[in-house]
């Protein structure tokens, strides 16, 4: 495995290399426009449920396994991806994914067994991962002075993408079928990602900028992935990414399930000066507020440490899962607490792959961060199983419950056992790049 360099916060002697068209922050907007792309295949998922178990009769559970196998392919196939990008650059994997992604869709459209949409849910897993981690590493390298902000505008693209879209989409379903919506925005979506493919670039010795001071707690050193993976703090990352990950991909897949349960699915509700069914109305909500968060916390943590921020996040996030547990009945309280579960909840995809980044480096970064990503895949695997558990218990409030307390789990584990650990990591790792300067120094 390669070993660690210095990090890239020095530019060279020669001066700063001219950078690709647009600059760094061009690439900043090609990965948002790309994620927001791909997070249909995620966030527009809940709305195909219902029609397809009304069609085939499969039942929610088996349904649901679909998209549990994607959430596993676009997670846990990250890591290879990443080195695909580390090794080869961007564009031939963002490529690759546009490809799988639209197939997946056009698949859906045609599927008429299990079998068939759990390899489309497979295919699609592995090119969204692609996208994802692809666009979340460039952003981590692009912008090693703001990775906080960076990857949080790159995640909102995901958070956020499908918002424009929910209302097309559920319009469409409704008049059209599931079978031609999913054909139709597959085309799409995998074209755009496909064209935006050929403008993406890795950054070059130079083209960074400077940091003087990073506000942040930021290692000096650059950890190739088998080293980070012998790190303690990682695993500690990494359970605590499991832990919040999971009631919000229970929330993602199962929001048309609960307001169906709740019997508020299609009460209008007037907010803003709209009208419109409580659960679109809702999905709209939360796609917005869930890509606000992205970049909104990761601002916050650039300026007040990613694990306080980690902290408020989390303990925001179990107090609105138990509100809507409570109110969530209510279709006006349903379409503000399901955003306000959201908005708690999307930051997970800016402040972790920014606190790996700050953690491990930049060099390796698409890597890391995918090797953390696969958190996501391990988190899915309850997603099934919350819709056994409700179907066994005739209610959501265990799901509920459990979803709360591991989030306030997480959130004290921020501050408790994250922070002064990785402080602890960091330092160590800056007194040993002190310690091998001054001896380069005394050879020299």
């Amino acid at each position: 495995m390669p070993q660690n360099t210095s990090a890239p916060t020095r530019g060279p002697a020669a001066g700063p290399v001219a950078g690709p068209l647009g600059g760094r922050w061009l690439q900043l907007a090609i990965g948002v426009v790309c994620m927001s792309m791909i997070a249909n295949l995620q966030y527009g998922w809940t709305l195909f449920v219902e029609p397809m178990n009304e069609k085939h009769q499969w039942g929610r559970a088996a349904i649901q396994v679909a998209f549990t196998i994607f959430v596993v392919f676009e997670t846990w196939l990250v890591p290879v991806e990443g080195w695909f990008v580390d090794k080869f650059g961007p564009r031939i994997v963002v490529f690759v994914g546009a490809i799988l992604c639209g197939l997946s869709w056009v698949l859906n459209s045609m599927a008429d067994s299990l079998t068939m949409l759990y390899i489309s849910a497979a295919l699609g897993g592995t090119g969204a991962g692609a996208v994802y981690g692809t666009c979340v590493g460039s952003a981590l390298k692009w912008f090693p002075d703001r990775r906080g902000l960076a990857a949080g505008i790159t995640a909102a693209g995901f958070g956020a993408g499908s918002a424009l879209t929910i209302v097309p989409i559920a319009a469409m379903i409704k008049s059209q079928g599931y079978e031609h919506t999913f054909l139709f925005f597959g085309l799409i979506q995998g074209a755009v990602v496909l064209v935006l493919s050929f403008f993406l670039a890795a950054p070059k010795e130079g083209q960074l900028p400077v940091v003087a001071v990073p506000t942040v707690n930021q290692s000096r050193r650059n950890y190739g992935p088998g080293e980070m993976l012998k790190a303690p703090v990682f695993w500690v990352m990494y359970l605590m990414f499991v832990l919040v990950a999971a009631g919000g991909l229970m929330a993602t897949a199962q929001l048309g399930s609960i307001a169906k349960d709740f019997k508020i699915a299609d009460v209008p509700v007037s907010l803003l000066g709209l009208t419109m069914p409580a659960l679109t109305f809702a999905l709209s909500i939360d796609r917005v507020l869930n890509g606000l968060t992205r970049p909104f916390f990761g601002w916050v943590s650039d300026n007040i440490g990613r694990e306080n921020t980690m902290f408020i996040a989390f303990g925001l996030e179990a107090v609105g899962v138990l509100a809507l547990a409570h109110f969530g009945s209510n279709p006006v309280l349903f379409v503000l607490l399901t955003g306000l579960v959201f908005f708690a909840w999307g930051e997970i995809y800016s402040l972790f792959p920014a606190t790996c980044g700050d953690t491990f480096g930049s060099r390796y970064a698409t890597t890391n961060a995918g090797l953390l990503y696969t958190a996501k895949g391990t988190a899915s695997l309850v997603v099934p199983m919350a819709s056994v558990a409700v179907a066994s218990l005739g209610n959501w409030d265990l799901v509920f419950m459990i979803t709360a307390a591991v989030n306030a789990v997480a959130a004290l584990m921020a501050l408790l056992v994250l922070k002064p650990l990785r402080a602890r990591f960091v330092a160590g790792a800056t007194a040993a790049e002190v310690v091998k300067a001054s001896g380069a120094k005394v050879a020299g």
